[in-house]
């Protein structure tokens, strides 16, 4: 596989790319062209507070896009990933209901019409069958939206990317739906290594059936394109020939895969014109404008994006992952971007990248911020993020905070969200489901560094926000430093319990005892190590705590007196928290069963069905279980229980090694030395019934 020399760069175009199309043609998705036309106008940049909606938002798209694209790092990075496993990844990272998909019932929404075949035991590719599911559903155009990912881990290898595509869209897809997914796969595949675009037409088409409608498609606008100048009159070709009502369905495949190469032919390879093209023209605007977007990233890298307006600054990097993972669900375009190259890597056989020593925070691309923007209105001072070469001791970059006017009583703060953000609580559309991704145990560090021309000292600090009393923000300060010009400083900060209540956002603030500007440059902030934390109805009340919780229950109720009060109809639920960066801990709840087929904790949790349990079962035994590509009974032990009553359960994981106590006797003490979990977060998990607890506690786990 041949690799550009500035790969990553370019994937991280692409994440940007897929990212500011998405937002971009969100607010008035599913509208034709004459309603856009009428009440907006040509769509040149960013429309949503005319839409009065957020600008960053949970969305199918991006969710789908980083998060199927796990199969190939959760089964070993293996070029041979079957669609099966595809599908399986499915089932863990989907709660039915409320992640990632439009949940447009059976024979309605394709995606979920196949997660119900994948649950009653229907394999991809059979899951997203033509012969199963009909041609109308299997030829809608998720196949196409969900592809990007494929595509960046095989950067000039279009055959690899299209044999991904086929095995990844045939879990829901099938037909004409495949094939534009190859065709958008192979194309930014191939755009890692040439710029023609009549090239990558060439090679996309390649490898689809000339007999295909996707074909016929790409070949009569690419005649139109070479007869009519204007992109509106052959946009006025496609819905005559090829639109929604010559194919129907909730969203058709291929009127939607027409504008994309409309808008690729008459966007002069310009990023904003192709934008202005493919959202304008209507129908899908998200979904078509995040497939233009990914490959004019990857095509013309961060320059391209950058040849028209601020279209980054307004995003700040940011996105949300909505998956049974919680931990992984408030992430960042660079994150994402080093997971793909990673497993790129992976599939070139290369060791994977961790930029200065695996940091969170890095800012090693150019432009980036991760999240971070500084807080305006009451005592904020003003104060300007930049991405600058330098001023690094592990990297190449950094992060320059700008403050202006610094004057005593005020305070320039710069932070970056760790859980659900206040204005996404009420979003409209899809469900976020998140955990933070920081803990009260856990232990901050941050270097810092202070201009040498700055004009005088400023005193530095992290901070915490958290969501406190009602559900307000809270603030909270670690160690404060003062910087003379030039002066460095390594911040160490281990969080402090916090009474149950999640930890919103972390910053760092700037003051000074005189007025001052200068510049203080960030080079890493990062967190490591176990929790130490009770997870409980916090004694400051709110209600934002349970949204911490990554609810895969049927059932969680908020009037009973215990904390949880958990209800589980059919099959096993989970209620999570947590991340992949927690591995060596041990978490405990003292739990009542109701009438449950079984109920227990979990550890190491990575979704719907990667875990482990222990569990006390139904019948009077005891199990300690492995949840992966389907359920190991690891060790069995008797002891009668009965419903009704309280035991304490208490799940350590060490390494291989995994102990497990019922009201603190020893039961379990054993090794899981095939495919073991490495790292997760905890559950409550109820199978059938009930159950109820007071509080879970999470710990660093105990030596042997």
């Amino acid at each position: 596989m041949y690799r550009p020399s500035d790969y990553i760069e370019r994937v991280y175009a692409g994440v940007l790319g897929k990212l500011i199309g998405v937002y971009l043609g969100r607010p008035f998705e599913g509208w034709s062209y004459e309603r856009i036309m009428a009440e907006l106008g040509p769509i040149h940049y960013y429309v949503h507070e005319q839409r009065k909606v957020p600008l960053v938002v949970t969305d199918d798209d991006i969710a789908g896009t980083f998060t199927f694209l796990r199969a190939l790092p959760d089964y070993g990075n293996r070029r041979d990933l079957t669609p099966a496993q595809i599908g399986q990844s499915w089932l863990n990272y989907i709660i039915e209901g409320r992640t990632i998909l439009w949940w447009g019932g059976m024979g309605n929404s394709t995606e979920h019409t196949a997660y119900l075949r994948l649950k009653e035991g229907i394999h991809a590719p059979e899951s997203g069958s033509i012969a199963l599911n009909g041609k109308i559903i299997a030829e809608q155009i998720g196949a196409q939206i969900f592809i990007d990912g494929w595509a960046m881990v095989a950067p000039g290898d279009p055959e690899l990317a299209v044999d991904l595509a086929r095995r990844a869209a045939s879990v829901s897809h099938d037909g004409e739906a495949i094939y534009g997914a190859q065709v958008i796969a192979a194309m930014e595949a191939q755009a890692f290594v040439e710029a023609d675009l009549g090239k990558l037409l060439d090679t996309g088409v390649s490898f689809i059936p000339q007999d295909s409608v996707i074909y016929r498609l790409i070949n009569d606008i690419r005649e139109w394109h070479a007869r009519e100048p204007s992109w509106q009159k052959t946009r006025e070709e496609i819905a005559e020939r090829y639109g929604y009502d010559k194919y129907r369905g909730a969203c058709h495949m291929v009127p939607n895969h027409a504008l994309i190469i409309h808008a690729l032919l008459y966007g002069d390879d310009d990023f904003q014109k192709s934008m202005m093209i493919v959202n304008t023209s209507g129908w899908d605007t998200d979904c078509n404008a995040g497939n233009v977007g990914c490959l004019l990233g990857i095509k013309n890298g961060l320059a391209g994006i950058e040849a028209g307006p601020d279209w980054r600054g307004p995003v700040a990097d940011r996105l949300y992952l909505s998956t049974a993972d919680g931990g992984r669900a408030i992430t960042d375009a660079v994150t994402e971007t080093y997971q793909v190259v990673n497993i790129g890597r992976a599939l070139a056989n290369e060791s994977p990248l961790s930029p200065k020593d695996g940091a969170r925070f890095h800012w090693e691309l150019p432009g980036s911020v991760q999240g971070f923007q500084p807080e305006v209105g009451g005592d904020a001072s003003a104060v300007v993020l930049e991405n600058v070469a330098g001023h690094s001791t592990l990297g190449t970059r950094s992060l320059a905070l700008r403050y202006h006017d610094l004057v005593p009583g005020r305070a320039a703060r710069v932070a970056t969200p760790t859980f659900t953000p206040p204005e996404v609580m009420s979003m409209p559309g899809y469900q976020l489901l998140a955990s933070p991704t920081l803990y009260p145990g856990q232990t901050v560090r941050a270097w810092v560094e202070a201009d040498g021309g700055n004009a005088g000292p400023v005193s530095c600090r992290l901070y915490l926000r958290w969501y406190g009393a009602d559900d307000r923000l809270v603030r909270g300060y670690g160690p404060q430093m003062v910087l003379a010009p030039g002066a460095k400083h390594l911040f160490t900060w281990m969080i402090e319990d916090l009474g149950g209540a999640p930890v919103a956002e972390i910053g760092v603030e700037l003051s000074a005892a005189q007025p001052t500007n200068g510049v203080v440059y960030l080079d890493y902030l990062s967190w490591d190590g176990a929790p130490n934390v009770v997870f409980r109805r916090p004694v400051s009340g709110g209600m934002l705590w349970r949204q911490a919780w990554v609810d895969g229950m049927d059932q969680n109720e908020e009037r009973w007196p215990e904390a949880f009060h958990l209800v589980q109809n059919n099959g096993r639920g989970l209620l999570s928290q947590g991340t992949r960066e927690w591995t060596n801990y041990q978490v405990s709840a003292t739990i009542r069963s109701d009438l449950a087929t079984a109920v227990g904790i979990g550890a190491r949790v990575q979704g719907m069905q990667r875990y482990y349990a222990l569990l006390l079962q139904r019948g009077g035994t005891v199990r300690l279980v492995k949840v992966l590509d389907g359920e190991t009974v690891l060790d069995e032990a008797k002891l009668p229980w009965t419903f009704g009553s309280m035991y304490s359960l208490r799940l350590q994981v060490n390494g291989g090694r995994l102990c497990g106590w019922v009201d603190d006797r020893l039961l379990f003490d054993l090794a899981d030395g095939e495919r073991p979990l490495k790292g997760g977060g905890v559950a409550l998990i109820c199978e059938e019934g009930g159950l109820a607890t007071d509080a879970v506690m999470v710990q660093p786990a105990a030596p042997h």
